[in-house]
């Protein structure tokens, strides 16, 4: 594990850096978005460090269905916007 994930408040930074950056064009990733910050660790542990944030409320789970996709708390369309529970 590098040191950026094993520091949780930097590793926080560099996901709300990352999507705030591309927050111009979407607001919702996929998790293999996030192996672009994490470039030098394994998917099962980025993983496991975007689950806790969305535990943390800066990040939230969409889902379609089919699909699971991250996004900052309070950016883009939500599920309750959409008239989903």
């Amino acid at each position: 594990m590098t040191e950026l994930l094993d520091n949780k408040e930097e590793a926080t930074k560099a996901v709300v850096a990352f999507l705030t950056k591309k927050s111009k064009n979407k607001t919702k990733f996929y998790l293999k978005d996030f192996y672009k910050v994490f470039p030098d660790d394994k998917p099962r542990m980025i993983k496991k460090v975007v689950n806790k944030m969305v535990e943390e409320e800066v990040l939230e789970y969409w889902s379609s269905g089919s699909t699971t996709m991250y996004g900052l708390k309070g950016a883009g369309i939500q599920h309750s916007s959409e008239g989903e529970e």
